[in-house]
């Protein structure tokens, strides 16, 4: 079946298409580069007499046939969402081609930090983060999710450093060559070009289970051990409602700081943010999240950015049935409740419920697919599996689900092919059940519908109470907090009313210490009721939090509620300047809008 037309990528692969890569490739901390060979595996049509790849501020030095011959090759103009396409002339017989190639010093998939800048202060440190479309700005490729591909490595890095990729380690421990140690990799299930990602530290492993385990910097490795004991359980309740797990191990890294997102869900290996490291597991449905993409984004993948909502609409709800049966129906009640606020102030922040940008097949005609990176795709798209789920029974919705992982495993799908699948193997046996749950209107209308199904949760209603008594009036001392969890914590922060006064932010301050606390959630939950009240006592602990991670969902709220006061401007100016050196270009790209321009942007775990 022929890839749709992705308009984020230049590729033609109707005529010529990637089908598998293998990277020969040297990473040269000092000049902050990447370079060698890619060697590209090519599937063509009859009469195709080129291929054209994605770049971004590659330099190529030459092109070669299977033999050594030079290929005529030709670099368009650039773009700059876009990059430039690279179009090789091929003869009659070339099905393979030879890249020789470097990055530039600012690729924007690839953050170079300093030893200071990680955990363990001794080695420096390189990351990849290719989704939407910036692995064109490390390997010249078809960058479409669209065009599924297999690749293999060999990876030079300085001694004392170990890579590791999203692929299958053929040399764990690296092999002794004169530039440091080379690592080889495999990957033998084709996957989306985002889905190719390197890290390279000093990094050390430990098992969590039989099929899985932690990537970490010493300093980081025990913490990150404890705070992920529950891999293996989480595997087997995803295997339990979605069927077997297609990729062999399932490991996690966690990197420095600056990573821009939650996680991001790279074959084999999860790279992770350290602030979900919070010293009591209450974080961990992030790798629940991500594990779930396992099967809804890396097994059956959206083929344009335009329907992102089928990666994460379904993988955030099937995150929420895993911590279900790991926690309990409780437990998921309050993640439900939590995420239907995160829903409803996404659509207010842009633009309320007839913005187009709350549409689920979003409009990204001319836009960085990056745009589309809201909450939306997320919250509203599991609120639509949701309303399935609760509209024909649990038991026939499971059911479905396993089917259709079944159906297209391995594939890339648009959003008609889901909705064709749902009308055919869910809906066709009562017609009148989509009547009931107005598909068309979920999937491309804005808003949020209103037959969705309103989350309930006991738990946080009891907070709930507490947040008011305190409200009127009542001392934060009395409240019952030391058995309540991260999402309570949660709640009662964001139950409480924008006319606090400050002997209540003080007291609130003093007496649970805030501004100190090192779980990451509540502290950004805190942050943002500090600088709406201009609690000046905790701007150190803005300073501090702004500075020392680079996590996109909770820097541009801050950011953005510094911005909107007439005191907060300068101030988040000053700590951008500081600050901005340190962030992935996934953020700055983000950020810059809001500082410097005052623009609102998208926001992405």
């Amino acid at each position: 079946m022929p890839a749709p037309r992705d308009i984020h990528s230049y590729a033609r692969p109707h005529e010529t298409r990637v089908a598998s890569l293998h990277l020969d490739l040297h990473v040269e901390f000092g000049a902050r580069r990447i370079r060698g060979r890619a060697s590209l595996a090519l599937e063509r049509s009859s009469g195709a007499s080129s291929v054209v790849l994605d770049t971004r501020d590659l330099t190529i030095h030459r092109i070669t046939d299977r033999d050594g011959a030079p290929l005529v090759f030709s670099l368009g103009s650039s773009h700059p969402i876009l990059g430039a396409p690279l179009e090789v002339t091929l003869a009659p017989d070339v099905v393979e081609i030879h890249i020789d190639y470097e990055t530039g010093p600012g690729a924007a998939a690839l953050q170079w930090l300093a030893p200071a800048q990680t955990a363990s202060r001794r080695q420096p440190f390189l990351y990849s983060q290719g989704q939407a479309i910036l692995t064109r700005t490390w390997i010249p490729t078809q960058d479409s999710p669209g065009i599924r591909q297999t690749y293999t490595a060999r990876i030079t890095v300085p001694a004392g450093l170990t890579a590791v990729m999203s692929a299958e380690s053929l040399t764990p421990q690296g092999v002794a060559v004169s530039e440091g140690r080379a690592f080889e990799f495999r990957l033998t299930r084709p996957v989306p070009p985002y889905l190719m990602a390197i890290a390279v530290g000093d990094l050390v492993f430990a098992p969590l289970g039989p099929r899985s385990g932690v990537y970490a910097e010493p300093a980081t490795i025990e913490a990150a051990a404890s705070e992920f004991v529950d891999v293996e359980r989480m595997i087997a309740a995803a295997e339990q409602l979605l069927g077997p797990y297609q990729w062999g191990r399932y490991d996690v890294l966690v990197l420095p700081p600056s990573f821009p997102f939650g996680g991001m869900e790279n074959p084999l290996v999860t790279f992770a943010t350290p602030t979900i490291l919070a010293g009591d597991r209450s974080l961990v449905s992030l790798i629940a999240h991500e594990l779930a993409h396992s099967w809804s984004g890396n097994l059956v993948t959206n083929a344009t950015w335009r329907d992102f909502w089928l990666n994460e609409g379904m993988t955030t709800y099937v995150e929420s049935r895993i911590m279900e049966a790991l926690a309990g129906p409780a437990h998921a009640d309050m993640l439900h409740v939590l995420a239907r606020r995160e829903l409803i102030e996404e659509i207010r922040r842009l633009g309320g419920e007839a913005s187009p940008d709350t549409v689920l097949h979003v409009n990204l005609e001319g836009r960085d697919p990056d745009d589309g990176a809201t909450r939306i795709p997320y919250e509203k798209g599991a609120a639509l599996m949701t309303l399935l789920e609760h509209t024909v029974g649990r038991p026939r919705f499971d059911a479905y689900l396993r089917g259709y992982f079944e159906r297209h495993a391995f594939t890339s799908i648009v959003t008609d092919t889901f909705v064709d699948d749902l009308r055919h193997h869910l809906l066709a046996q009562e017609p009148a059940i989509e009547a009931r749950i107005r598909l068309d209107e979920w999937i491309h209308q804005p808003g949020l519908p209103d037959n969705a199904v309103e989350p309930q949760s006991t738990q946080l209603s009891a907070v709930s109470a507490h947040a008011k008594a305190f409200a009127a009036g009542s001392a934060a001392a009395p409240l019952p907090t030391s058995a309540w969890t991260t999402q309570e914590w949660l709640h009662f922060l964001n139950e409480l009313p924008a006319t606090l006064s400050s002997a209540q932010l003080v007291d609130l301050d003093t007496t649970f210490h805030l501004s100190s606390r090192g779980n990451s959630e509540v502290l950004f939950a805190w942050l943002r009721i500090a600088i709406g009240h201009s609690y000046r006592p905790a701007m150190p602990a803005v300073e501090r939090f702004l500075t020392s991670q680079g996590r996109r969902k909770f820097l541009r709220p801050l950011y953005e509620d510094l911005m909107a006061t007439d005191w907060g401007a300068a101030e988040a100016r000053r700590i951008y300047a500081i600050a901005r050196p340190t962030y992935h270009a996934v953020a700055v790209n983000t950020l810059d809008q809001i500082v410097n321009a005052g623009a609102k942007a998208p926001a992405h775990e």
